[in-house]
């Protein structure tokens, strides 16, 4: 079971970094394995961690690097998505789970609380009932119930999860990356911003948008096209 070790931490990082400078990708695909996304942060680097120790260093902010990727992020959850390993496929920007993949906040067994997102993200994806009920029990939700409460896009057969979110990835990559990018930073601001605030900041991208070569190729195909 894949656990979110200082080593593994590091290795994403990279490989997301990667990506994210390579101008031949336009949008990343995250997963794990059929049976396991990711079963969480590794209990045993954190046992002996105090709380002034995880103050003064700012323990766990090097793992929230997917959250700053540009990119569009397309998350493939099979199986366990728990504690950590949530909150990362959280941070990805479009979510496909297998059909066996099941989602969990169970820091709470272990006299702690969840310290990546799992009772911000969560409750902002699914409410606060429920995001309250998984946090408090530490019982995780099953692939159908995250997909009915919006926390992923769609459930696929398992064996199919990883084909669908490449083919997901790739039409997303057909259209303008410019775009794509601004359309993710506009989609994420309605979580920080309130609905006004949210409005004009999405129309100040709409214009930006009109400097690009992209827009004036696409409207000019689509006049063409008419």
């Amino acid at each position: 079971m894949n656990a979110l070790n200082s080593q593994l931490n590091s290795e994403l990082n990279q490989a997301l970094y990667h990506f994210e400078e390579d101008a031949n990708t336009a949008v990343i695909v995250l997963t794990g394995q059929q049976d396991y996304f990711m079963a969480g942060a590794d209990i045993k680097e954190m046992v002996h961690i105090s709380f002034s120790e995880a103050f003064k260093k700012g323990f766990l902010e090097d793992k929230k690097y997917a959250s700053t990727v540009k990119k569009p992020l397309v998350g493939c959850v099979n199986g366990w998505a728990l504690g950590g390993g949530c909150e990362l496929a959280m941070m990805c920007d479009i979510l496909i789970a297998g059909d066996n993949a099941k989602f969990g906040q169970p820091e709470i067994n272990l006299g702690v609380i969840a310290g990546l997102g799992g009772t911000q993200r969560l409750t902002r994806a699914i409410g606060k009932s429920r995001a309250m009920e998984m946090n408090l029990t530490g019982e995780p939700m099953k692939a159908d119930e995250a997909c009915q409460r919006g926390l992923v896009s769609r459930v696929v057969e398992k064996e199919k999860s990883l084909e669908e979110a490449i083919n997901l990835a790739k039409k997303i990559a057909s259209k303008s990356s410019i775009a794509s990018i601004a359309a993710k930073d506009a989609v994420n601001a309605a979580y920080e911003n309130h609905l006004h605030q949210g409005l004009e900041y999405e129309r100040r991208i709409f214009w930006s948008t009109f400097a690009t070569e992209d827009k004036t190729l696409g409207m000019t195909n689509f006049i063409n096209k008419v």
